[in-house]
Formats: C-alpha cells, sequence, structure tokens
C-alpha cells in the first residue's frame, strides 16, 4: 500500500548504524520486545531503522509474527515484487522473504542510486531460513 503524500528526505550520515553480517546492510535498533523469563532472545520483536545499500539485501528469512514495513528512502525488491518510499508493507507470521535495495550494487548510494531506508517492527523475531539466528534485538549485530 502507497501512502499518497508522504515525501520524506533525510541525511542519514550522521546515524549511528550498527554493522550486519549482510554486506551493505546496516540498522540501528529503536526499541525491543522484552522476552520472558526462559523465552529465547531469537523469539523477541524488536522496531529498527534497516540501510540497505543499492542492490545489497538480506538473506532470505522467516518471520516469527508479523512485520511491518514502511519505505523511508529508496526501495527494495522481494518476493512480493517492489516497494518504494512511502509504501506501508505488511508480512503476516510464517512469511518469508529476501529483501534486496533497488539500485547498482557496483555504484555508490547517491540521488540517482539511493540506498532503501525502512522503519521496520517486527514482532516475534526473525530467523534465516537455513535455521540460524537473524535478528536478536538485544544484541548489537544481525546475522
Amino acid at each position: 500500500m502507497h501512502v499518497p503524500g508522504l515525501e520524506l528526505t533525510a541525511d542519514t550520515a550522521g546515524v549511528a548504524w550498527r554493522a550486519t553480517s549482510s554486506e551493505g546492510v546496516r540498522w540501528l535498533l529503536l526499541a525491543s520486545e522484552a522476552c520472558p523469563e526462559g523465552t529465547p532472545k531469537a523469539e523477541a520483536g524488536a522496531t529498527v531503522l534497516i540501510r540497505m545499500e543499492p542492490g545489497h539485501g538480506y538473506p532470505p528469512h522467516r518471520h516469527g509474527d508479523v512485520e511491518e514495513v514502511l519505505v523511508l528512502a529508496g526501495g527494495y525488491r522481494d518476493e512480493r515484487g517492489e516497494h518504494r518510499a512511502g509504501d506501508y508493507v505488511r508480512y503476516e507470521a510464517g512469511s518469508v522473504h529476501a529483501p534486496v535495495a533497488l539500485g547498482d550494487a557496483l555504484r555508490p548510494a547517491s540521488e540517482d542510486n539511493p540506498a532503501c531506508v525502512l522503519f521496520a517492527t517486527a514482532r516475534g523475531g526473525i530467523s534465516r531460513v537455513d535455521g540460524t539466528l537473524t535478528h536478536a534485538p538485544n544484541s548489537h549485530r544481525v546475522s
């Protein structure tokens, strides 16, 4: 769903992005869900900003619960198609996708080859399709 009239411009150069194990993908943790005692951290959710450089993205991963994404800048492509700035996307629990930022990975991010910046809330955690942890909100890295 596109949000009509939503146009954002942002200089994200000053954001304290954290590296991930996916080349060209960085994130900033805004909030994490508390884990009930005995619950693995992998099952906790988080609200994050994500920056994917053009042509870079995450490996296939499964959502433990609903993930909601608002594309703030640039865009990405996944199994559902292309999602661009101003688009809101909701992924249901158990859904699998592998988002990759639009653009040319061989060129640096620029006005005509923008990085993709997302605001995302993932409830119930995320795991890679190969079974390894992708998102641990209480850690500093995303694998």
